[in-house]
This record gives structure tokens, C-alpha cells and sequence, in this order.
């Protein structure tokens, strides 16, 4: 059977999960998709490894498509993705309007579990917010980096840990059953992230790769990317 490889950000795997078994069906093939910080993605595309597709943020999908290795003309944007706080089920819901309301909610976690600092977007953006908060040194032994923002999510309602708190893409943390959206981070600490699709250069499946960024920006599918976060 056909297969449609893609590589995408953390952020658009429920919104991809959701519509591959329809897509599968009506197109006759198979979706295999590789989630994870778009930093990673990019690497792994840069370096050669094949796909036919990719899902990143607007900006890295620009530059790759410069450089060569996406199809000019290709990309539509899936939507806008903010910056989220979680929590455990059943904590109490703090009030996060300000700086000061995320400083002290964060001053007194037992854990914060986020996406890699490095390689992925809310990661990167979130040690720049501790470090805005001059948190960074103080929570340095509660700090709980993971791949991305999926793993990140399901380690902390996997662990449990009670006060935990948890950053990353909206998506994200409505996708994961065992932790809960507590809110976005406040306008002057926040990060909203365009994620965008688009047709690799070198895609064995540049048919089967349209017909999914077209099934994932259509109007039939407008309520899945506002109920699973994008706006």
C-alpha cells in the first residue's frame, strides 16, 4: 500500500491523528507521521532523511523553501498556535493575567515540565520567559525538559506530581488526557506560532502530500483545529 511520509512539529500531531483514518480510507494508503520539536524536523529533513511532507512553524517553513528542500507555492497555514500553561486535573486554577500572576505560580511548582529549550519552539521560548521572570536559577532543580511538548505533557500526568506545572503549545496540552489547559501565558510574556504545511522537494508522494495539506485547511476540518487549539 502507498505510503504518505510526513515530519511535523509536536503541535499538529492531534490535529493529523485525528484526520488519518478518514484520509487513509478515502486516498486508499497509509500516513506515517514523525512528531517532534521543529527544530529536530528540520535537521532530520536537512539531512536527508525522506519525507513528503512537513508541518513547522511559518518561519522555518519560509526558509526551507528558499534553501531548496520544499516545494515553492506549496504551503498553507494550518493556523495560529499560542504559548500555554497546564496543570493537573483538579488544581487549583490559578488566576494567569501577568507576569507577577506566572511568577508566583511557577515560584511554587513541584515540577514544570516543557519541550526541549533548544530545538523546540516553546521551549526556546519558554527558558527566555524564566529567564524574564529571573526564575531560571531559582527553579533549576525542578526543571523537567523533554523531546517535546507530547512527551513533556504525557511525563507530567503520567508522574502526577502534585503542583506541577507544565508550558508549551496549546495543542498540545488539550491533546493529552491527564493534564489541563490552565490558560495562555500572559499577553507580554506570550508566543503565538503559525504552523504551516507544505510539499517536500524531493516527496515520492507530492499528489497524496497535497490532498492531506488540503484536508487539514479545509472547511470540514475547521472545528478539529479550533477545538484542538489553533486559531
Amino acid at each position: 500500500m502507498t505510503q504518505l511520509r510526513l515530519m511535523s512539529g509536536g503541535a499538529a500531531q492531534g490535529l493529523v491523528g485525528a484526520l488519518k483514518v478518514r484520509f487513509e480510507q478515502d486516498h486508499g494508503c497509509t500516513v506515517h507521521g514523525e512528531f517532534g520539536a521543529v527544530g529536530l524536523m528540520r535537521d532530520r529533513l536537512v539531512g536527508g532523511e525522506p519525507s513528503d511532507m512537513m508541518i513547522l512553524s511559518q518561519a522555518l517553513i519560509d526558509q526551507l523553501t528558499t534553501e531548496g528542500h520544499l516545494v515553492p507555492g506549496s504551503a498553507q497555514a494550518l493556523g495560529v498556535v499560542k504559548t500555554g500553561v497546564a496543570v493537573l486535573p483538579g488544581a487549583a486554577r490559578a488566576v494567569l493575567q501577568t507576569p507577577e500572576d506566572l511568577h508566583a505560580l511557577l515560584s511554587h511548582a513541584t515540577a514544570v515540565y516543557f519541550p526541549d529549550p533548544q530545538k523546540a519552539t516553546a521551549g526556546i521560548h519558554f527558558m527566555k520567559v524564566l529567564e524574564q521572570l529571573g526564575l531560571r536559577d531559582v527553579l533549576a532543580d525542578r526543571l523537567r525538559p523533554y523531546p517535546n511538548g507530547a512527551t513533556a505533557m504525557r511525563a507530567m500526568a503520567d508522574e502526577a506530581r502534585a503542583g506541577a506545572v507544565g508550558c508549551t503549545q496549546v495543542t498540545e496540552i488539550l491533546y493529552t488526557s491527564g493534564v489541563s489547559l490552565l490558560d495562555v501565558l500572559p499577553e507580554s510574556l506570550g508566543l503565538s506560532t503559525v504552523y504551516t504545511a507544505a510539499v517536500c522537494a524531493h516527496a515520492s508522494q507530492p499528489s497524496l502530500a497535497r490532498d492531506l495539506i488540503a484536508t487539514l485547511v479545509s472547511d470540514g476540518a475547521a472545528a478539529l483545529r479550533r477545538d484542538g487549539g489553533f486559531v
